[in-house]
Formats: C-alpha cells, sequence, structure tokens
C-alpha cells in the first residue's frame, strides 16, 4: 500500500488529478450501477410474485389440487393448461403429489415443510429455488390443509421459471458494465483534460521561476486577470509581488554598495595618502616636523574613526527584519532619550542641552531606537554654534529636538532621509550620510514617523513619533 502511495505521489499533479476524478466517477458510476441492477432485480421478482399470488388465488385452484391429492390420486385435474408452470404438493412426508401440468418438480426444502408444520400457516412463503433439472425458479409454498387419510398437513407449491428474468438482469448487468466503463475512460479523459487547463497557470508560473533561477532576471512577470480570485491568481500575484521585491532589494542593495564604496573612496584615499608619507619619512631618513607629524596621525586617527562609524551604520542597515523581530519589547522612551543625551553631552560640552520628559512606552528594539534619538542628537550638536543651545522634550509620544544653527534649506529637506545623502554645507564635517537614515527606519520599524522641518527664528526641529503601548508590569524585587 504504501508503495502505491509513493508511486502515486512520484505522478506529475495532472496526472493524479485525472486518476482522482477517474475513480470519484468509477465509485459512483458502481455505486448507481449496482443500486439499479438490485431496484430492477426487486421489481422484477415482485412481478414474479404477483404472478404466482394470482394463480394461487384463481378460484378452485387450491381446492382441486388438495381433492387431487388427498381423496382422488388418480383424478386428473389440469389446472393450468397450456401454461409453463409448476404445481404440485407436499406433505411433511412422502414425495410431493405433481399436477398432470406442471412443467416438472421442484425441489422441496427444510424451509417448505416448516409452511406445513409452523403455527402461522395463513402466511405465504416465497424463495428461490430449483427443480429436479437444476433449473432456477421461483416458488409460492402456500399451506392447504390436513389430509384426513394419514393426518399430515399438505401445502401447494407454484413456481414459475427465472430463465427469463436472469437473462434480463445478466443483459441489464452487462449494459451496466459497459455504461460504466465508458463514462469512467470518459472521465478519466476530461478529468486529464480539465487538469491541464486549469493547471496552465501553474505551468507559466513554474517556467517563470526557472526562467528567474535560470537568468536571475527579476523582471519576469505573470499576466493575471483582473477580476480573478482564484488560488492560481492569487499565487501569481504573490509571485509577481515577490518578484518586484527582490528586484527592489537587488537595486537598492546595488545602490547601497555603491555608495558605500563612493563614501569609502575619501576616508581610504587620505588614509593611504597619510600613510605613505608617514612611510616615505621612515624610508628617506628624514623626519616629519612635529607638528606635521601628530597632525598626521590625528587625521589618520580620524579617518579611522570615521571608517569605523561607517562601517557600524552599514551593518545597522544590512540587518534584516527577523533579528530585529527577535529583539523588541516595551521599553521607556524617556528612559532611552535620557541614556541618549548623556552620549550627546559629551559629544557637546560646550552645548547646553535641556530636556523636558515625559513617560512613555513604545514597542521597539531597545539598541535600536537609542541609537537612532543619538543620531538626531548628534545632528543638532553638529549643527548648533558654539554655546548654542539644544532644546529636547518629550510628551505624549512626540519627540522633539530643536537646535539654533544655521537650518536646512527647504529644497533639500526631500533628501534628508536618503542614503549618503549629505547637505553641500555638511561635507566638511564628520559622518557618512547614513544616519538620518538609519533614524528613518528604526522610527517605521516601530510604527511611528519622523520629519525634519525648519524652525521659527532659525535652526532645525526634528519630530519623532511613536505609537504607545502597554505600561509593562513592575519587576518583582530580588531577594
Amino acid at each position: 500500500m504504501s508503495r502505491v502511495l509513493r508511486r502515486f505521489r512520484s505522478l506529475p499533479i495532472r496526472s493524479r488529478l485525472a486518476l482522482l476524478v477517474a475513480a470519484a466517477v468509477a465509485f459512483a458510476v458502481a455505486a448507481v450501477s449496482v443500486t439499479c441492477w438490485f431496484i430492477v432485480q426487486g421489481k422484477l421478482y415482485e412481478q414474479v410474485d404477483a404472478d404466482l399470488k394470482e394463480m394461487a388465488q384463481r378460484p378452485g385452484t387450491v381446492s382441486a389440487l388438495l381433492q387431487r391429492c388427498t381423496q382422488n390420486p388418480q383424478e386428473n385435474i389440469q389446472m393450468f393448461p397450456g401454461r409453463n408452470n409448476y404445481v404440485q404438493a407436499i406433505k411433511e412426508k412422502g414425495a410431493p403429489c405433481v399436477d398432470p401440468t406442471s412443467t416438472g418438480t421442484v425441489n422441496a426444502t427444510a424451509s417448505d415443510k416448516d409452511v406445513i408444520k409452523g403455527a402461522d400457516r395463513g402466511k405465504a412463503y416465497f424463495r428461490n429455488g430449483t427443480d429436479e433439472d437444476g433449473n432456477a425458479v421461483r416458488v409460492l409454498t402456500v399451506f392447504l390443509g390436513v389430509d384426513q387419510n394419514d393426518s399430515q398437513g399438505v401445502a401447494v407449491q407454484l413456481a414459475v421459471s427465472l430463465k427469463g428474468t436472469k437473462s434480463t438482469l445478466n443483459e441489464l448487468a452487462l449494459i451496466l458494465l459497459l455504461v460504466s466503463g465508458i463514462g469512467v475512460v470518459g472521465a478519466g479523459a476530461a478529468g486529464l483534460a480539465v487538469a491541464r487547463a486549469g493547471l496552465r497557470p501553474v505551468d507559466k508560473l513554474t517556467e517563470a521561476v526557472e526562467h528567474v533561477a535560470r537568468t536571475e532576471d527579476l523582471t519576469v512577470r505573470i499576466p493575471v486577470e483582473d477580476e480573478s480570485e482564484d488560488e492560481v491568481a492569487r499565487l501569481s500575484r504573490s509571485f509577481n509581488s515577490m518578484n518586484s521585491a527582490l528586484a527592489s532589494s537587488r537595486d537598492l542593495q546595488q545602490q547601497l554598495i555603491a555608495d558605500a564604496g563612493h563614501e569609502l573612496r575619501t576616508p581610504l584615499t587620505s588614509l593611504r595618502t597619510n600613510i605613505e608619507l608617514l612611510t616615505r619619512s621612515e624610508e628617506t631618513g628624514r623626519p616629519i616636523p612635529e607638528a606635521d607629524r601628530k597632525a598626521l596621525l590625528a587625521s589618520v586617527k580620524a579617518q579611522m574613526t570615521e571608517l569605523a562609524s561607517l562601517i557600524g551604520d552599514l551593518q545597522e542597515l544590512s540587518r534584516s527584519e527577523g533579528q530585529r523581530g527577535e529583539r523588541v519589547q516595551v521599553i521607556s522612551l524617556e528612559d532611552t532619550v535620557e541614556a541618549a543625551l548623556r552620549r550627546a553631552r559629551l559629544r557637546g560640552p560646550e552645548l547646553t542641552i535641556t530636556a523636558d520628559l515625559h513617560p512613555w512606552y513604545v514597542r521597539a528594539e531597545p539598541a535600536a531606537l537609542e541609537r537612532a534619538v543619538v543620531n538626531i542628537l548628534d545632528n543638532a550638536v553638529k549643527f548648533s554654534p558654539e554655546s548654542g543651545t539644544v532644546e529636547v522634550a518629550l510628551n505624549d509620544g512626540v519627540l522633539t529636538v530643536r537646535d539654533h544653527g544655521p537650518g536646512i534649506p527647504a529644497d533639500e529637506l526631500p533628501h534628508v532621509f536618503d542614503r549618503f545623502w549629505r547637505s553641500p554645507g555638511a561635507r566638511a564635517l564628520p559622518g557618512s550620510g547614513l544616519g538620518l537614515s538609519i533614524v528613518a527606519r528604526t522610527v517605521e520599524q516601530a510604527g511611528g514617523e519622523v520629519t525634519l522641518a525648519r524652525a521659527e527664528g532659525g535652526g532645525t526641529v526634528a519630530t519623532v513619533r511613536l505609537p504607545g503601548a502597554p505600561t509593562p508590569p513592575p519587576a518583582e524585587p530580588q531577594e
């Protein structure tokens, strides 16, 4: 059985569908055919039984046979002249008394003798039997009475041949078998045709997937009717959406690689130049003035710091959604902003950073959200004038960071969250152009939104809106 199942599962889907349709139709046709055959058989037997009853109820039949068999056995009484019937009387013991017009003798059974012996002698008993030559007959046994000579019960047996009935049933069985066979074959062919037509979109989808796997061409699309809502149409739409997402992801990846290569080229070139100067000084024995040497080493250190920051930003952008989802939890936005403020004050000790924070809980990844807030504060610190002020406020899930720097030109605002985009006026400052892009991505993943706008009176205001989350229960005190 398991081998058959394995072979069945190894067949193509269209073949399996055709076999299943053929099997279902075969079962239905077989059930209908068998039911039809038994119904016709029952109807034919009912007609035969009705004929036997009519013979038994004919006036004088029972009394004449009883008189002949019990009172005057030598009397020749022809009850059904010219008819091909079986007529005989039987006793509890002894040979049957056969009517001269009877076609032959019917083999009596124990059940027939029970009609004579039984208490319920008034009922007719029908059965299938055989005559002395083995021919099939339908037998009716009816109790007649008691023989006064030997006090034995006497029953009459009337029978008709089932040759015509059997022939009719055999012909019906042959017709039903032929019709069933034709129906099963036709159902299998129709099932195969329907399977081919129904699976044609799946074939197209398979060809498209194989083409993508072979050529890596993500521009392939499967045409789908707008009105169609079946499973194949949904699968085709899902494939098209997946291809579009993969194509977009690959384009973004290629753009990220190109932008990262461009951004890495500048610090690497500067590092190579500075290291070559230091190496040449050592090789030629011409020492570089101490002040210049310190400046070169400071430049190398700054470029290394910028490279490390850029690599960290790239790693952050390359992390998958699944990696972030595993670390998402309910956290206090107030505590996150306070931790980011401590780091910002270290980076801008000459600035005045004010904070007005109120409790608010959000669902996000703690480290990513703190990094996003740090990036916003770093931007404010970087563009604030000396001894300037940075104002931070958190109220009802809205975080605002306002600086008093030169502000962002209106034509540059649409690009501030693009990867590697840097304002022309800020390209001389340290940074990779990925900070605000990371902010936008982190806030979006937390279900919020972030905007940058020019502040009234000068400077820039960054606004982050995050949806609230249920306040976590207080931690149990440790013993």
